[in-house]
């Protein structure tokens, strides 16, 4: 009797919970964060996409599984931060110069004689950030990021589902050039740092080509193999094998040196997780 008892209160208790809820199609929730994103206005200082970078965010966007959330194809700073230190903060900081394109050293020389802090000078190479519909989608994107130069790319994966790709390289320079004001370096060398910061600037260009040009035959491929099974099952690999560090005297020598990987998470601050590829 009390067996019997017990099964009906657990029916009288299930009863009173309500329907349960039907959790939403992943591709369905992706297309509505896609929509979203998508009918934002471009926030940047800019206002607009960078030419270089351009064709790249719209052969992602014109794809099902992709949305770029923020982008920068590489540019020269000099800023003016405060007078405590050389760690500038941007949103702390005088923006005296940006660009770009190729610098040339009457643009940054004019800039300095309006700086009163520590000023300094910078190349950034591309950021480029990607939501994606699936952790599979992501892992095509960062193969090609890697391929390309970008090795510092890397895959995050949030509490509410979404997975950010973000495209970085460590082919960054930051210098500083004055302090308090008063500049710190020789004319000569300011034509020397230029000359560094342009060619960084010209390797930054040739990345974003051949990324954009293995994007292209990467999703051809995945379009082939979507609709050929038998053919997608050949291909089903993400990452290429381990290799062995490179030794010198017992030492090993690492390939580049690892930055922190920037993550445009302003919908999904709750990150938990982080994915690079084997041989990273």
């Amino acid at each position: 009797m009390a067996a019997t008892r017990d099964r009906r209160v657990t029916r009288i208790r299930s009863a009173g919970r309500g329907p349960e809820p039907v959790p939403m199609d992943p591709g369905a929730e992706f297309a509505r964060w896609k929509a979203q994103r998508l009918r934002r206005a471009d926030l940047s200082r800019k206002g607009s996409v960078d030419e270089d970078v351009v064709e790249v965010v719209r052969l992602l966007n014109s794809r099902d599984q992709f949305v770029t959330t923020s982008s920068c194809a590489g540019r020269v700073l000099l800023l003016d931060g405060g007078i405590n230190g050389f760690q500038v903060q941007k949103q702390n900081c005088c923006w005296l110069l940006v660009t770009h394109k190729p610098c040339v050293k009457d643009d940054v020389m004019i800039a300095l004689k309006k700086a009163k802090g520590d000023a300094i000078f910078k190349f950034e190479p591309l950021v480029l950030h990607v939501q994606c519909r699936q952790l599979e989608d992501a892992q095509i994107l960062h193969s090609v990021a890697i391929d390309s130069g970008f090795r510092n790319s890397g895959i995050t994966v949030g509490k509410r589902g979404k997975t950010m790709l973000a495209v970085r390289s460590t082919h960054g320079l930051e210098v500083p050039l004055s302090h308090k004001g008063n500049l710190m370096v020789t004319e000569e060398y300011i034509d020397f740092l230029l000359k560094i910061a342009n060619q960084k600037m010209e390797e930054n260009r040739k990345r974003i080509g051949r990324f954009y040009n293995s994007l292209q035959h990467a999703l051809e491929k995945e379009t082939i193999t979507d609709s050929h099974p038998k053919v997608k099952e050949k291909y089903k690999s993400s990452y290429p094998k381990r290799k062995k560090p490179e030794k010198t005297h017992g030492k090993c020598v690492p390939e580049e040196s690892d930055e922190k990987v920037e993550n445009d998470n302003d919908d999904d601050p709750e990150i938990n997780s982080t994915i690079f590829p084997e041989d990273y």
